[in-house]
């Protein structure tokens, strides 16, 4: 089966809080996600109409990328989060330039695999747009122990950086920098 990958659309609501809760239910989502099945079941309809709104083609602070198949399925998703350069990111930190931010990485376990191709073609569209929108430099955080989504960064072209920050909830575990830059 081929996919098109493509930017969500802000009417796609439902189709990213579907697939939002089938990526909580994963085996690794305690490692890969820092949310709850619990907590996102829970939320408004109005949480995932904003959140598909604040992502959808045209948005320029995020864009969340997806893969649909012929059947319509959603097989995978990844967002690419704007981080301003002097704005503190979500750790507090004021990066010097602005760049980008690999967040939201799931692919059906189905849709998994170089053949498939699904997660390969959603890094290259995400990477395509933070090279369009000017930014030099993406990176993303892996959970020390999911080897499965780090080999395939590594794969990708991301480069550990040395940085780590530590794991919500005092857990001691830590969350790996990785990154791409421009060219």
């Amino acid at each position: 089966m081929t996919h098109e990958i493509r930017s969500i659309r802000s009417d796609e609501w439902r189709q990213v809080k579907e697939l939002r809760l089938v990526a909580l239910q994963d085996p690794v989502a305690h490692l890969a996600f820092l949310e709850t099945y619990e907590d996102a079941v829970s939320k408004a309809d109005g949480f995932w109409q904003d959140r598909a709104e604040g992502a959808a083609l045209g948005a320029t602070a995020r864009q969340q990328f997806v893969a649909v198949g012929e059947d319509g399925v959603w097989a995978g998703s990844v967002t690419v989060l704007v981080e301003e350069g002097g704005v503190p990111d979500v750790f507090g930190v004021v990066p010097e330039r602005s760049q980008g931010h690999v967040v939201g990485v799931f692919v059906r376990p189905e849709y998994r695999g170089s053949a498939a191709g699904v997660t390969r073609g959603l890094f290259e569209a995400a990477l395509a747009w933070s090279w369009e929108a000017g930014l030099e430099r993406v990176r993303l955080f892996v959970h020390e122990k999911n080897s499965r989504a780090e080999a395939f960064y590594r794969k990708a072209g991301f480069r550990p950086t040395g940085e780590t920050t530590p794991m919500p909830g005092d857990t001691g575990e830590l969350e790996l920098e990785f990154e791409i830059t421009r060219g």
